[in-house]
């Protein structure tokens, strides 16, 4: 598979795609998903954790809640939102232009998975990495989605490159990782969260699934697996946890009539852990634009060589450009003891894979400072010990500068566009 370029944007009018079809397809992802406002990447570690089931439960339970929702299925050697679901025998439609139409679930919730496309639900996908990184970007770019509030992704197990695809691909995506209480899940966990970082995936929360084991009869949830171990984890590697789902036999029955269990049992305990998980959730997306608004005394300035922290930033007529792989400029700042020491004006060189952040490295920059940046660029950046911050507004570079250190810079949604 070829590397994607590190910018992730283009300037404008002044940067042409030419005939690039894998550059357009990306573009095509880009745009299918531009409407939706939370977009989730379900994931686990390892097999066998009940993943999907979570994902399927969490997309119904926010639709219940009034939200508008698509589910998509990546996992493509072993689908199983659709039969959940009971979607497994259900054919995708096509529109005028070309794109795909969901298929119906309820009101608010559609749903896509590999299973729709195959015509024997038992035959075997054999297909290696570059035809899955293909059917994924098509999975996602040729489904009109429209606007809505969630787009749940569905990934297999492990960190492979369905994960990886979807995570540099799709712009404001967050992760939902799931674990089992148990040891060898929660080791496998860390790989997740450890993938994530590596990514520049940031971490919505952990799921601690089956934790205990809620009694069909009376409802009383027993630790008969243990729990704890996934809340420990997400503590350890400061990430949020979302909360604790018992192992309930209901859930299973569920899941084999293709009937989702939170539709039916809204009641139950179990029912009520989701709830829990679903409300933190909610509550992290909308606190997640102030997250970034810091006590002064909480921001972090990494120094060079030369003893300063030296920010970076895109310009285009002065002030912040939205793609920085194509600016114009780059405005140095040079800051000791949290005060503006000096700027300088430097044009980049020819942009090219892995020349930015290796260039701006070289020149002792340690924190850079953008409106748009792809998942790929700000991981490159990261390996040359650069911090990033994407999202921020079209402002003067000292401005930016002095609120990143007044602790008052919102880098909210990242403003790239390709």
């Amino acid at each position: 598979m070829q590397e994607r370029h590190d910018g992730g944007g283009c300037g404008g009018g002044s940067c042409s795609h030419g005939d690039n079809p894998r550059v357009e397809v990306e573009q095509r992802v880009k745009d299918a998903v531009r409407k939706i406002k939370n977009k989730l990447l379900v994931m686990s570690g390892k097999g066998g954790v009940g993943k999907s089931t979570v994902a399927v439960n969490l997309a119904v339970a926010l639709a219940k809640r009034g939200h508008k929702v698509g589910l998509v299925d990546i996992d493509l050697h072993g689908p199983s939102v659709a039969g959940l679901l009971g979607l497994s025998d259900a054919r995708l439609t096509g529109t005028p232009d070309d794109r795909v139409l969901p298929i119906p679930f309820m009101g608010n919730l559609d749903v896509l998975s590999m299973q729709n496309l195959l015509p024997n639900r038992d035959d075997a996908v054999i297909w290696r990495g570059p035809m899955k990184i293909g059917a994924i970007r098509q999975f996602l770019g040729d489904i009109d989605w429209g606007e809505r509030d969630f787009l749940i992704i569905d990934s297999p197990p492990g960190t492979g490159d369905e994960p990886l695809t979807v995570a540099q691909d799709i712009d404001g995506l967050r992760a939902v990782v799931v674990t089992t209480p148990q040891e060898i899940a929660l080791a496998d966990v860390r790989k997740s969260i450890n993938f994530c970082a590596q990514v520049a995936l940031p971490v919505a929360g952990v799921v601690e699934n089956m934790s205990g084991y809620a009694c069909p009869k009376c409802g009383n949830v027993d630790d008969l697996f243990g729990s704890g171990g996934g809340e420990k984890v997400a503590a350890q590697m400061n990430v949020p946890f979302l909360g604790k789902i018992p192992l309930d036999p209901k859930v299973v029955l569920a899941g084999d009539r293709g009937r989702p269990f939170i539709e039916s049992d809204g009641d139950s305990p179990t029912a009520g852990a989701y709830n829990v998980v679903l409300d933190n959730l909610e509550t992290l997306l909308a606190e997640a634009p102030k997250l970034d608004k810091r006590d002064p005394e909480d921001v972090e300035l990494p120094n060079n060589d030369e003893g300063v922290t030296r920010f970076a930033i895109p310009l285009a007529n002065g002030v912040l450009c939205n793609h920085f792989g194509h600016c114009e400029h780059f405005a140095l700042v040079d800051v000791r003891d949290k005060a503006v020491e000096k700027m300088d004006t430097v044009t980049p060189p020819a942009h090219e894979p892995g020349v930015l952040p290796r260039w701006l490295s070289e020149k002792g920059v340690t924190t850079i400072i953008a409106g748009g940046m792809g998942q790929r660029a700000q991981g490159l950046f990261q390996q040359n010990g650069i911090t990033v911050a994407v999202g921020a507004p079209n402002l003067a570079p000292e401005e930016l500068v002095k609120q990143y250190l007044g602790g008052t810079l919102v880098t909210g949604e990242n403003l790239c566009d390709h």
